[in-house]
């Protein structure tokens, strides 16, 4: 019997979470939670908490960048067509010249090896659906299959 409680508590939990997180943000970022189903939003509420987390001091809370050191991604030809790409970004780093937006990016982005194929699934998820981006769920199965071809 106690233990039916418990479902219940993290069941209502959950669902206040969800729907609290679909309501508007104060902070300009996207807005609300894109539709889509439970794992959709899952993925998408992980994925800003870890883009939160360890992206944004770079690419900003608002994905604008800063300045000609890191691009942005809200508006970005890069991310845009080459999607398998950034996934092996966010696991291995990046050394060298990026070029987004016709503009040269030359400062190095650190790997951070210890995301695991989910954590960048949503990771990707939450950036490819903010911003005006509309990708979908990046699905941890298509993650780990682009994760295992990456070039380190």
């Amino acid at each position: 019997m106690q233990s039916n409680y418990y479902v219940l508590i993290i069941v209502a939990l959950t669902g206040s979470l969800l729907s609290s997180c679909s309501n508007p943000k104060q902070d300009g970022t996207t807005g609300s939670v894109p539709e889509g189903n439970t794992k959709f939003k899952q993925y998408y509420i992980q994925g800003e908490q870890l883009y939160t987390r360890h992206c944004s001091n770079c690419h900003q809370k608002n994905g604008t960048g800063l300045g000609l050191l890191f691009p942005p991604l809200n508006v970005s030809d890069y991310m845009e067509q080459n999607q398998s790409e950034v996934l092996c970004l966010m696991r291995h780093g990046k050394q060298g010249e990026l070029v987004v937006n016709g503009k040269s990016f030359n400062k190095a982005m650190p790997p951070i090896p210890s995301l695991t194929d989910l954590e960048i699934a949503e990771i990707a998820t939450y950036i490819y659906n903010t911003w005006n981006h509309k990708q979908g769920i990046i699905d941890v199965r298509e993650a780990t299959k682009v994760l295992s071809d990456c070039k380190e």
